[in-house]
């Protein structure tokens, strides 16, 4: 009875450590993706607002990356138990993004509709035009923030 009590103890840790690693990893893969994606739009940002050095490749790549990542379903990177834990650093997920699915859906395929007309309009060079699609591009990002996203974390 202890044998089978101390090999069923043991497989549930091990269970619960792989479990944790999913976890862990899950937040990692999310917050790199959303660094990335930061990145990319602070050089499209940099770009449209310094109009005379625009360079509608280097906007071009920018948004194919963030398109890119709004097309890879971020929304499998929020399992269970990932509204609690440590990535790179703490989470900042709301619980409430996993109440309201239907919300979550509409706010990134918006993100994902709005990456790709950016990457249409950037290879045509129209600054004002890359400049006002940018805007509706951070705009999805701002609502879901607003949304979803705890302001404050302690560490």
């Amino acid at each position: 009875m202890t044998a089978r009590f101390t090999v069923l103890a043991l497989l549930s840790t091990a269970y619960s450590a792989s479990f944790a690693g999913q976890i862990e990893d899950q937040i990692r893969f999310r917050q790199s993706a959303y660094s990335f994606a930061a990145w990319n739009l602070a050089k499209i940002k940099n770009q449209v607002q310094h109009p005379d050095t625009f360079n509608k490749e280097q906007v071009g790549a920018a948004a194919s990356a963030i398109a890119a990542i709004a097309g890879s379903d971020l929304n499998s990177l929020y399992g269970p138990g990932t509204e609690q834990g440590v990535g790179w650093q703490k989470t900042r997920v709301k619980p409430d993004y996993f109440q309201k699915p239907d919300e979550v859906k509409k706010l990134a395929e918006d993100f994902r509709k709005e990456s790709l007309e950016l990457v249409k309009l950037a290879s045509g060079g129209d600054v004002a035009a890359v400049k006002t699609q940018f805007g509706k591009l951070s705009q999805t990002c701002k609502s879901c923030h607003d949304s979803f996203r705890l302001k404050d974390v302690e560490e």
